[in-house]
């Protein structure tokens, strides 16, 4: 190909990209049967020979497209899957035009720029230590797993071993201290690092999900204290002052869990859930969720920049550092995209004010889901502290039956849980897109999925 066919493919890309936008509200929120039948359109033998890209183009569109959830839009509450703001969005395609290499300051001067920019302004507008590193990974599934990798080296550098050199065999143990109420990848995150289920120590967590700070176990200098801001189905908040006043007094590390919650940090309206958590050690946060920066694009903030570095630093010869910042020092990859394009592009057409103003409209979204469910005789589990929601009907067999006539409704779509010990249906609001009317229609689609459910 020529450059200026590559120009023709590229703007034949964004024409259907803009179609598939502009026919959001009218496509099912979830593919139909038919769409999900002609994915098996894709299966087929590697072809021998090259495919024209623009058939190659034509056919991910005719297949690809009909066949997403339509989290760009306004009617998707799964998962805290958020929509791309329009900014961030352009710039993640410029940033694909580009391709850039975010290892290293040699490899790409735009990117760590972005990333030293970056860092200095999330955590001004997250108002945590001035000296905090930031690191540019997937999700907050690997920022947990730095945050944590960080503080497991740290407390044994302190212990007096040097993890790096002795390994972890025979290493001084650890405790894990945490809520009962903690995500799933933390568990995750703390079996990669070689810490099992026989070295963690649950707290009981209250009604709403949040750790119970009075029966906090006695924390020591070798334990790594995990909190939560937002907790994924009720979305309640950690009482963090006194569990990070406990961890300070001990020597404990504290990591705080806020994949969407800790962007309460920078809401006027909702800052006081947050406070204290500028107290702990270091933070897994994504861009991906309340921010509306595109996917994937997660943060691991350590207040601790020389702890973080020494965790994850690679060296060889080939590999020169340059005089400004080089992000592979910050995250366990090396080659990666470079997500501070589009995160600087959202951050920058927002502004802080923007995001205040973002931040609020989701919880005014879930809010009014709240409002309007209740009106209409749902059940309302969960006091709506920011921007989740969870609901049930008068049985569980009606609850479940609901959920599933919703999901398959084409109007909105929203994910199951358990709360409690009964099914519940978790409505996210994370879209920049979800207006008043958008909850209106959904809030309809609920009660007709139960009336015909009953």
């Amino acid at each position: 190909m020529t450059i200026d066919s590559t120009q023709a493919l590229l703007r034949q890309a964004i024409e259907y990209g803009c179609e598939y936008l502009a026919g959001l509200d009218a496509r099912p929120v979830f593919p139909d049967a038919q769409a999900l039948a002609a994915l098996d359109d894709f299966d087929e033998a590697l072809p021998s020979q090259p495919t024209p890209p623009t058939d190659v183009l034509r056919q991910l569109h005719r297949l690809g497209s009909p066949a997403t959830t339509a989290n760009a839009g306004g009617r998707y509450f799964g998962y805290v899957n958020g929509g791309a703001l329009p900014a961030a969005l352009a710039g993640r395609v410029l940033a694909d035009c580009w391709d850039q290499n975010a290892a290293l300051q040699l490899m790409s001067p735009v990117a760590a720029k972005l990333e030293a920019i970056c860092e200095r302004w999330l955590v001004d507008l997250l108002r945590l230590p001035e000296e905090s590193a930031v690191g540019m990974v997937s999700g907050t599934s690997v920022a947990s797993l730095c945050g944590l990798l960080a503080g497991r080296n740290a407390l044994l550098t302190r212990a007096g071993w040097d993890v790096k050199q002795q390994g972890l065999f025979g290493a001084p143990a650890l405790r894990v201290v945490m809520s009962r109420g903690a995500h799933a990848t933390i568990r995750k995150a703390l079996a990669v690092l070689g810490i099992g289920a026989a070295q963690i120590e649950l707290v009981p967590a209250d009604e709403q999900g949040r750790m119970n700070a009075k029966t906090l176990p006695l924390l020591d200098e070798r334990t790594l204290l995990i909190v939560q801001a937002g907790n994924v189905n009720s979305g309640a908040f950690d009482p963090f002052t006194p569990l990070c006043e406990a961890a300070r007094r001990a020597g404990a590390w504290v990591h705080v869990d806020g994949a969407f919650g800790l962007w309460a940090r920078a809401c006027s309206a909702r800052q006081g859930l947050t406070e204290g958590v500028d107290l702990a050690d270091s933070w897994s946060v994504d861009a991906h969720k309340t921010l509306n920066s595109p996917y994937d694009c997660g943060l691991i903030i350590c207040k601790d920049r020389r702890a973080l570095a020494v965790a994850l630093q690679a060296n060889d010869a080939y590999i020169h550092f340059g005089g400004g910042r080089d992000g592979m020092l910050y995250t366990p990859d090396m080659s990666r995209r470079a997500r501070s394009i589009e995160l600087w592009a959202a951050l920058k057409s927002l502004g802080r004010a923007g995001v205040d103003a973002l931040v609020t409209q989701l919880c005014q979204r879930a809010q009014q889901f709240a409002d309007e469910l209740g009106a209409r005789g749902f059940r309302i589990l969960n006091d709506v502290v920011f921007n989740q929601t969870l609901v049930a009907c008068e049985t569980p067999e009606l609850t479940t039956r609901t959920l599933e006539n919703v999901q398959t409704s084409g109007e909105c779509w929203c994910s199951g849980t358990n709360w409690r010990g009964e099914p519940a249906i978790r409505v996210s609001v994370c879209s920049w897109m979800t207006t008043v009317d958008d909850v209106r229609r959904s809030v309809a689609a609920f009660a007709a999925a139960r009336e015909a459910a009953s």
